[in-house]
């Protein structure tokens, strides 16, 4: 089959490296345009892009998804699939294009997670399993007919980053397997109504600021999964002596703690602990507004509180 790629992070980049590992026929990649960041405003590519231009694939970059030129040119390559790793909505008239269909590679159980973040929020609610999901596309997000999964099991302490990079793995097994299965035919789809009946469905918004503010009045342990689910982007972050403190790694434990929430205690040597509704929450790694990261011990010989 003739097969069109769209992506843009790191994430998508292990999906397309196993396409043509795999010998697939991948007769272009699309991906976001470049755009200058950071001080210097260098203008920075997406990681697929890089990856597609080292191996020597067609790069195709749209402002506009619904541009007449891009789609000329779309239709021109005579896809027989697309494929979509961690890219932007898709119009209908680009998704039903190709003969076969567009199938997507999502980062949850679906229905489970619909949306932007389904890494981050599957450890900030707790969960005890994640995993991949292939998937038909269709006109809302997230919800054309499921091809195949694959599940991971969580231990609790997981950050996102951990569960990122196990799920980029395991996605792009998955999506050589599902492509290969279109290609013979050896395939089936479940519609995802069927599956989400009876089940109290949890959601994957986008993250804003304020979605990672520390909120001591929680229990410790869901401060706990908070910090863990944000960690090492977007970062939870909570407020010390006036100014922004970053916090990536911490540990918690249920026990009357004796003062408000939020306050903290500290020896000044090794651990700064935060009061929670019914514990504490020891930080381990921080960012204090200014500074670079460093480990508890390295934050607090540079800052006695």
């Amino acid at each position: 089959m003739r097969i069109i790629f769209m992506g843009t992070p790191q994430f998508a980049v292990a999906s397309l490296d196993a396409l043509i590992t795999a010998g697939c026929d991948v007769v272009a990649v699309v991906t976001a345009p470049d755009k200058p960041a950071g001080r210097g405003q260098k203008v920075n590519q997406s990681a697929v892009k890089q990856y597609a231009e080292a191996n020597g694939l067609k790069v195709l970059q749209p402002e506009k998804l619904k541009n007449p030129e891009f789609l000329e040119e779309l239709k021109a390559l005579k896809a027989d699939l697309q494929v979509v790793v961690a890219f932007r909505m898709l119009p209908e008239v680009v998704w039903n294009m190709p003969l076969k269909g567009t199938i997507n590679l999502h980062a949850s159980l679906l229905p489970q997670y619909r949306g932007a973040a389904p890494i981050n929020w599957a450890i900030i609610n707790g969960e005890k399993e994640s995993g991949v999901t292939t998937f038909f596309l269709k006109h809302d997000i997230d919800t054309g007919d499921i091809l195949f999964t694959e599940k991971v099991t969580l231990q609790g302490t997981e950050t996102a980053g951990d569960l990122h990079d196990w799920l980029m793995a395991k996605g792009a097994g998955l999506l050589v397997k599902t492509v290969k299965g279109i290609e013979s035919g050896r395939y089936s789809e479940h519609p995802q109504d069927h599956l989400a009946e009876g089940i109290e469905l949890k959601h994957a918004p986008k993250i804003f600021k304020e979605d990672c503010l520390i909120d001591f009045n929680q229990p410790a342990e869901k401060v706990y999964n908070l910090i863990r689910g944000l960690s090492p982007s977007p970062t939870a972050y909570t407020s010390l002596k006036g100014k922004v403190l970053k916090v990536y790694n911490a540990n918690f434990e249920v026990t009357e703690p004796g003062i408000s929430p939020g306050a903290f205690v500290t020896d000044n040597k090794t651990h700064l602990k935060f009061a929670a509704k019914d514990g504490y929450v020891r930080v381990n790694d921080v960012q204090l507004e200014g500074k670079k990261r460093m480990s508890i011990e390295e934050f607090l010989r540079g800052n006695k509180l």
